[in-house]
């Protein structure tokens, strides 16, 4: 069966995703989100995607994306460390995780 559109595709997505496909996640997400530039959920997982599967430079440009349009996405902050830590870019990570951890009421 063909994949019709977005929503589908973001189903089709998801569950590569949930199967720890993480490449073929990023892939279907890519195309969702050039019909769909503003919706952060799509971009947020594209991000989750990246991550898992060691695409870490694009992890942190999808990141930094949904921060610049919500800086109060305390998630994206959280993954945007944990992103730039696995980097071996502790200094910079520092900030943005003692950030998320206080927006999620958790003790620095």
């Amino acid at each position: 069966m063909a994949v019709h559109n977005a929503a589908d595709e973001y189903r089709m997505a998801k569950f590569y995703f949930d199967s720890k496909a993480y490449t073929d996640a990023a892939r279907m997400l890519e195309g969702v989100l050039a019909e769909e530039p503003a919706n952060l959920s799509v971009r947020l997982l594209l991000a989750r995607s990246y991550y898992h599967s060691a695409q870490l430079g694009k992890a942190e440009a999808e990141l930094i994306r949904i921060l610049d349009a919500d800086p109060a996405e305390d998630y994206a902050r959280m993954m945007l460390g944990r992103t730039l830590e696995r980097q071996g870019r502790t200094e910079e990570a520092r900030p943005h995780l003692r950030l998320a951890a206080a927006m999620a009421g958790e003790s620095v």
